[in-house]
């Protein structure tokens, strides 16, 4: 425990806190503005940290992504609009408990929530991570292939809506990962003898694209949509700050919540939107006022933020251990690695040890941070959602195009920030999951090289992937999840049309 003690100390000096409470605050005012998400925010900030030391930079993206998170519930609250995807279930309380006159209370429950939650999965970040990442080190090249495919079975099995659309915006993810050099044989592909594509598609400019120009060019759509604000105040007796005997029915939802949250944030690639519908599901089944749910539920929010919170320090753990992210936003981390010439995998814990400490002590004090600055300013945080998005929309798309410029000095990468801009906007009218696809066009590299790896390795067999019995267990997991969810949704699909007026069945 000596490395948290050390790392903590150095989060605590001035400089890396400096950094950090800048990322949270900046996360906590991205996470309240609907539209805008901590992926938005890391991306748009990764161009501007090359210079950085890589752990003050990691330091803080981690605020920003442990912010955005909590932030969300500002807006969903108020508005009825998450400020985060991972914010959607706690609408379903949080508006109407605020529509009836209490609206502190519940921005003070989703806060607490998000403390507990945070600081649950903090906890098991920093016991779970060293061992888990002493083990990952015996691992060849199959057996990290079949946890990338188990990885992107997961989160194309798990996503919102369609299965097949889970899995045909991951594939496609991984085509246009594809143009330009391949790295086993130097040789170049996919470029249609386009010079522009030698060297594939930048990280950065398909990130900005699709996380953050597809929402500007929605945003412009919908810019004459009316909102409706909710203001905190109206009652004398609506307090933000809840005492602590107040939490003691909550004590045992709020515990589940966090365990559902970061257990949910260890599978790769499912994110924090799942673990917030099942914690809040699962409170739903076993309370015993199941019927309030959606019309104002403590329980409802509770479960929600605890969850959510939570599956972020869960999510971090595939990262510093495996190199997998555990969602789109660790996605995005993994890239800042990358940029950084800091190459993630099961060595990270060996060859840059400092740093992944520092991480997991910056996600322990950001969770503190962003609770203490919710608490005193929740009141001024929610007047960003007042900002004209017809103000805010120009500088962003600004921000994005002088970002994507710089990397590589040339005007291709802005059109590449476009093209997946326009791309990643048409994919969400579609309702195709973003998230499938940004992580399968960062693991395809991955994937590709491990698996050329063990052919090589195997004299180009694949038989040689059924002697290594923890890439055999990954390759079962990965069958049975993908079929498992094919025959559920097969029968929840039976059952509806079993049920219509006029069918045999009746």
């Amino acid at each position: 425990m000596g490395e948290i003690v050390t790392a903590l100390a150095y989060v605590f000096t001035p400089q890396p806190f400096l950094y950090l409470l800048f990322g949270v605050v900046s996360g906590l005012v991205f996470g309240a503005i609907p539209g805008l998400s901590g992926g938005m925010l890391i991306a748009l900030c990764i161009p501007l940290t090359f210079k950085m030391d890589s752990t003050l930079a990691l330091v803080m993206f981690v605020g920003m992504y442990v912010a955005s998170v909590a932030g969300g519930l500002i807006s969903a609250t108020l508005l009825r609009m998450p400020g985060t995807p991972s914010s959607v279930m706690t609408t379903f309380d949080g508006y109407p408990m605020a529509q009836s006159g209490r609206p502190g209370r519940a921005l003070g429950l989703g806060i607490g929530a998000s403390f507990v939650g945070g600081m649950v999965s903090g906890v098991v970040l920093v016991l779970l991570s060293p061992p888990l990442s002493r083990w990952a080190v015996t691992f060849g090249p199959w057996e990290y292939f079949t946890m990338v495919l188990m990885a992107l079975v997961l989160i194309a099995s798990l996503s919102q809506g369609s299965m097949l659309k889970g899995l045909v915006s991951g594939v496609f993810g991984m085509l246009l990962a594809m143009p330009g050099i391949n790295e086993a044989d130097g040789q170049l592909r996919l470029t249609f003898g386009w010079h522009a594509l030698d060297g594939g598609f930048g990280l950065v400019p398909v990130l900005l694209g699709v996380f953050v120009i597809s929402q500007v060019i929605k945003d412009i759509v919908d810019i004459d949509q009316p909102r409706v604000l909710m203001r905190l105040g109206g009652n004398p007796g609506d307090r933000v700050l809840i005492p602590v005997r107040e939490w003691k029915p909550h004590t045992g939802n709020l515990v589940r919540s966090s365990i559902i949250g970061t257990w949910i944030g260890i599978l790769p690639g499912v994110g924090a939107s799942i673990s917030s519908m099942v914690a809040y599901a699962t409170q739903k089944s076993l309370s015993r006022h199941a019927r309030a749910f959606g019309s104002g539920s403590e329980e409802g929010i509770v479960a929600s933020e605890a969850a959510n919170n939570a599956n972020v320090g869960g999510a971090l753990v595939p990262l510093v251990t495996m190199g997998i992210p555990g969602s789109p936003i660790d996605a995005i981390l993994i890239g800042a690695l990358i940029l950084h010439n800091i190459q993630p995998g099961p060595l990270l814990f060996v060859n840059h040890g400092p740093l992944v400490w520092g991480i997991m002590a910056a996600y322990l004090v950001a969770n503190v941070l962003m609770f203490a600055i919710m608490l005193l300013s929740a009141r001024w945080i929610s007047r960003v959602i007042d900002i004209k998005r017809a103000y805010l929309m120009p500088a962003i798309v600004v921000c994005c195009v002088i970002g994507t410029y710089a990397l590589s000095n040339r005007m291709f990468d802005v059109w590449v920030l476009l093209g997946f801009g326009v791309l990643g906007y048409f994919l969400e009218r579609a309702r195709v999951p973003l998230g499938p696809f940004i992580i399968g066009f960062v693991l395809l590299p991955i994937m590709e090289t491990e698996v050329r790896s063990g052919l090589m390795a195997s004299g180009g067999s694949y038989t040689a992937l059924f002697d290594r019995p923890i890439a055999t267990a990954f390759l079962l997991v990965s069958v049975v999840m993908l079929f498992y969810q094919l025959l559920l949704r097969w029968m929840r699909a039976r059952g509806a049309a079993g049920v219509k007026p006029g069918s045999a069945d009746v």
